[in-house]
């Protein structure tokens, strides 16, 4: 590959991780990007998990840092998520994906609808006390929405948020525990990639290091900025990537 195209997969990369750790769905650009470097569909996904894997890493340890994230609640839901998506990743190399598209787009609609009429979400969030009912919903959460991010992907940081805005969470709270999640889930499905050898290497560690300053930029810009800031970001990136998977199915 010529140096523009490196040039261009680590832009899109340091935008995808931004909007990643601050609104989620960063997926929607790095993941074409790749394909448009040229790289084979399952070999774009792979290296697309093995970059976003190093910023999701650099996300979490920033709000680990902040103290906004539930450490004890992702005690519970990280190997969740990781376990989930391992299974997923073996699964997308043995049945097609588009199956769930439709699925995917009416949850995302969902998610918007909630997102603009939702109020309260600048309150400061509370510590959680989870009925054994919350608890073992919010465990089968992690580890279905960990399978459909090694199966497929596309809207994962979305619907976790929506499901930990749902649990009382407030929007940054929210943010900080998907980002645990979400790092769960790429660590997974990098290694099932890796071991599949179905990464690019040299692109993917490329990518993966515009991705860590995207991460750091767009996770101080969330916790610095707050709800009012990121809030319209995360409706209009869940738009766009309604629009995509729209596009996509039609």
């Amino acid at each position: 590959m010529d140096i523009e195209t490196y040039c261009f997969v680590a832009a899109a990369g340091f935008v995808a991780a931004f909007v990643d750790a601050s609104a989620g769905g960063g997926g929607m650009i790095s993941l074409p990007a790749l394909l448009l470097a040229g790289i084979p569909p399952l070999h774009a996904l792979g290296t697309n998990k093995m970059a976003a894997v190093m910023g999701a890493f650099t996300s979490f340890v920033t709000f680990v840092r902040s103290g906004k994230m539930d450490i004890p609640l992702m005690k519970k839901l990280f190997p969740l998520s990781f376990a989930g998506s391992g299974i997923g990743v073996l699964a997308v190399q043995q049945v097609p994906s588009e199956f769930l598209r439709p699925l995917i787009v009416v949850l995302l609609i969902v998610v918007v609808l909630y997102s603009i009429f939702k109020k309260g979400w600048d309150k400061e969030s509370q510590p959680q006390h989870f009925s054994g009912r919350i608890l073992a919903l919010s465990m089968l959460a992690a580890l279905v929405m960990g399978f459909y991010d090694g199966f497929f992907g596309p809207g994962t940081g979305s619907i976790l948020l929506f499901i930990f805005l749902m649990l009382g969470f407030d929007f940054i709270g929210a943010t900080a525990n998907t980002k645990a999640l979400n790092f769960g889930s790429n660590l997974a499905a990098a290694i099932f990639f890796g071991v599949s050898g179905m990464i690019d290497y040299q692109l993917g560690i490329f990518m993966g290091v515009s991705m860590i300053a995207g991460a750091y930029c767009g996770a101080r810009f969330a916790l610095t900025k707050g709800v009012a800031y990121v809030r319209p970001m995360f409706i209009v990136v869940t738009t766009l990537l309604i629009g995509r998977q729209l596009w996509d199915l039609f």
